[in-house]
């Protein structure tokens, strides 16, 4: 039997198939779209060969050895609407969550020192340590509002690129998950890091955060559709809090802001030439050092840099 037959057997055999017509169909393996942006041209639902629209755009795609090495994965996964995928749904989202919450993440060493007091922000904030780009370079404050919002950032893009899986029912359910990891641990954080102890007064705060996330969806898919100019906006609502003036009291450099659009930008073209089943591989720094997509990218300054 020709090796192409064999594979579609074991395919047919593994998701229940009844036809070689539908084994074939669910053995390609397409580059979902997401969205077209300004900077960015992705194309739509092509497989795996570059077209000569691709060379032109420059989109650079999976190689032969990446292919071979997700493609077990990508057979292997549980038919829309299971219940299996519900297992491993929540297993993958769980793992897409820490990669968006390590992006700002903080500690509050104080809580750990008996009668030691937490210092506050002007607002009253409890007062953290935080590392990485988001703080370092933005100049955001370690709080956790400020982690609950870049948080939310990073769980619309991979929302955005939950979009395109294969049926309506996965996107629910994937969708779920992931704000279900985000509620788990912001009550957590609350708990321990902030000494809510009372469950009533942290269950009217993650009600207040499940609609600031709808809001989030919201503003940040408007900002798609209509433009830098409005995504920038949305940004500096819920990062910067509508401010014009940074932590430090002086005027807002509004690089900054631009700088966060053009990562969204980035990301999001990123993630569109990545399969759901390999997500979470290529989001946090990779083998050999080697940057993933949530990290910091030159590029990104550049074009900020460029368009001034």
């Amino acid at each position: 039997m020709a090796p192409t037959s064999t594979k579609n057997l074991w395919i047919r055999k593994l998701y229940g198939f009844q036809s070689r017509s539908q084994a074939q169909t669910a053995n390609r393996m397409l580059i979902p779209s997401l969205v077209s942006c300004k900077r960015y041209s992705i194309v739509s639902s092509v497989p795996f060969g570059r077209t000569s629209q691709q060379q032109q755009s420059g989109i650079a795609l999976p190689t032969q050895n990446h292919r071979n090495s997700s493609q077990l994965s990508r057979a292997i996964a549980p038919r829309p609407g299971t219940t299996a995928e519900t297992y491993v749904a929540y297993g993958m989202t769980q793992k897409l969550f820490e990669a968006c919450s390590v992006q700002a993440d903080y500690s509050i060493p104080q809580i750990s020192q008996k009668g030691a007091q937490v210092p506050k922000t002007e607002a009253g904030e409890d007062l953290g340590i935080g590392q990485g780009w988001w703080y370092e370079e933005l100049g955001l404050v370690p709080t956790f509002s400020t982690w609950s919002q870049v948080t939310f950032l990073h769980m619309y893009l991979l929302t955005v690129r939950l979009r395109a899986l294969p049926s309506h029912e996965s996107l629910q359910t994937h969708s779920q998950h992931l704000i279900d990891h985000f509620s788990h641990n912001a009550e957590h954080r609350m708990d321990v890091l902030h000494g809510l102890t009372s469950r009533t007064i942290r269950n009217k705060f993650l009600k207040d955060l499940f609609i600031q996330w709808r809001g989030v969806l919201a503003a940040y898919d408007e900002g798609l559709i209509k433009g830098d100019a409005v995504l920038g906006a949305a940004v500096w609502r819920n990062l910067w809090k509508a401010s014009h003036t940074g932590p430090d009291s002086k005027d807002l450099n509004w690089s900054k802001i631009a700088h966060v659009v053009a990562y969204m930008r980035r990301v999001l073209s990123e993630l569109s030439q990545v399969h759901e089943a390999d997500l979470v591989t290529h989001l946090g720094r990779k083998r050999g050092g080697k940057p993933g997509i949530f990290s910091c990218s030159e590029t990104d300054k550049v074009i900020v840099n460029g368009n001034r």
